[in-house]
């Protein structure tokens, strides 16, 4: 690559665009693979610190909570802060936060770096996001974010395998160790790698909008990941759904007042851009309570190891990473739309089996239909949601990624509630008698297993449904866009 035709800063310098990206995905490698990593180390964890496992699950429930939470703030501080010194923050943050989980000598130090890991991966996701999309042409960007997908995708689907193998072989502080030193490279790399890539307007800090926003989508976040354990009839989870909602509309409304917003919802006038949130927060919903659920029957029902069943689901999130990238050239050619129908297509015909599984089933079945639904994940997410930006203009991009990453982290945290609760009451209903223990204890186990089952297929004709949804949802995506954008670009100043 020529000195002509290299990628140049807003101070006008050339940068080496291969090594900003690399150092990007090995950063956002790192922050993601933590949502799912202590998924098969709880009950270890819950031995040593003496805990219940109510209180240990506050690990992945706090990280999630400060995850979203961050989400939106990021919008106002890629506006604010240089691109390089913001990710170099939110790397500094996420590696206190991992010093501090490693060496926690209780409890509540190892929530506390969980909750300081998940404030600089909050800043990651919608940061990688905006600056891929800046630094290359919108006619390249779907490769760009394929390659994005890729780690999506796959750092989170390995983490309770990778999990499960060294909580089986050394203690679960390994599992923190071993991202320091790489943090630790990162931010060394990221000293040279990265550039200021994206045009700083410098708005003002509006606090209440920040307090609005943590009430209303940490109460919405917190009400919904309640569910699975407390139930839709819970006063707590009830009362944090209202407080969360009424914070959130208070919260839009300001965001509509101001002249400069924290986060700017003027991105919904695009209805390229509003579709693609839309189906892909449908997507979300679908693939993260289904998730969780196949989990449950492969150690529960079938009576697999956490280890085992984090392979099982292990050629899937392969297929959708090794996918994210080539269906991102794809798109680049063909646009959306032909790529969205297919992908929603096959992740109905992927799910539908789920819904008529046995407890015989054979485990190759699950692995390829698993892997089918996630084929058409990764022809979905990724292209519809690089469509919707493109549907933006520049200066909008900061505001689009942390939009579409927000609702698309609460409605993963609403198809999960509905999932969930959806299996724990069809369960609940098919239960036999606590007194067909003594008389029946044969009976009632199988009882049991049914019951069980027939929960986690109702779970998946659920799916299934917002399957088909998105489907018909689909067929209204446009097909490749020739104009750059649908919303006129902002005057700054």
């Amino acid at each position: 690559m020529t000195e002509q035709t290299r990628p140049v800063d807003l101070d006008g310098k050339t940068y080496n665009r291969t090594f900003l990206i690399i150092v990007l995905l090995v950063g956002a490698f790192c922050t993601i693979l933590n949502q799912t990593l202590l998924s098969t180390a709880l009950p270890k964890i819950m031995s040593d610190f003496h805990i219940t496992a109510a209180t240990g699950q506050w690990l992945t429930t706090a990280f999630f909570l400060m995850n979203g939470i961050m989400i939106p703030v990021t919008a106002l501080l890629i506006n604010k802060i240089s691109s390089k010194t913001l990710y170099i923050i939110s790397m500094t943050v996420f590696l206190i936060g991992t010093v501090l989980a490693a060496v926690a000598p209780n409890f509540s130090v190892l929530l506390t770096g969980r909750i300081v890991q998940a404030a600089g991966a909050g800043i990651m996701m919608p940061l990688m996001q905006t600056i891929f999309l800046l630094i290359f042409p919108r006619e390249k960007r779907g490769v760009a974010m394929g390659m994005a997908g890729l780690v999506i995708a796959f750092a989170p689907a390995i983490g309770p395998t990778l999990s499960g193998w060294i909580v089986d072989s050394f203690s679960w502080r390994v599992l923190f160790y071993m991202i320091i030193p790489i943090t630790v490279i990162v931010i060394i790399l990221a000293f040279m790698a990265m550039r200021k890539v994206v045009p700083l307007t410098n708005p003002s800090i509006d606090f209440l909008s920040i307090v609005l926003s943590t009430i209303g989508f940490g109460g919405l976040l917190y009400g919904f990941s309640s569910v699975g354990n407390d139930g839709w009839s819970s006063p707590q989870v009830i009362w944090w759904l209202i407080i969360g909602s009424i914070f959130v509309i208070l919260f839009a409304l300001r965001q509509l007042m101001m002249k400069e917003p924290m986060l700017e919802l003027r991105v919904f006038r695009s209805p390229v851009f509003s579709l693609s949130v839309a189906v892909s927060s449908i997507v979300m919903m679908a693939m993260i309570g289904a998730e969780l659920v196949l989990p449950l029957y492969i150690q529960n029902l079938r009576g697999e190891s956490a280890l085992h069943s984090g392979l099982m689901l292990l050629p899937g999130a392969i297929v959708m990473g090794l996918m994210s990238p080539v269906t991102g050239i794809i798109f680049d050619r063909i646009g959306a739309r032909k790529l969205a129908i297919t992908g929603i297509f096959l992740l109905t015909v992927g799910t539908i089996p789920f819904a008529f599984f046995t407890t015989t089933t054979s485990y190759v079945s699950i692995i390829a239909f698993y892997a089918i639904r996630f084929l058409g994940i990764s022809m979905v997410m990724m292209p519809v949601t690089t469509a919707g930006m493109n549907a933006l203009p520049n200066d909008l991009m900061s505001h689009g990624t942390a939009v579409n990453n927000t609702i698309r982290t609460v409605a993963g945290s609403i198809g999960t509630a509905i999932l969930i609760s959806v299996l724990t009451n069809v369960t609940k209903q098919g239960m036999p008698a606590k007194s067909m223990i003594s008389t029946d204890p044969a009976g009632y186990g199988q009882k049991a297993i049914d019951a069980s089952l027939n929960g986690m297929k109702a779970a998946f004709l659920v799916a299934t449904c917002f399957c088909l949804v998105n489907l018909i949802l689909t067929f209204f995506i446009k097909g490749k866009e020739k104009k750059k954008h649908d919303i006129p670009d902002r005057q700054v100043g």
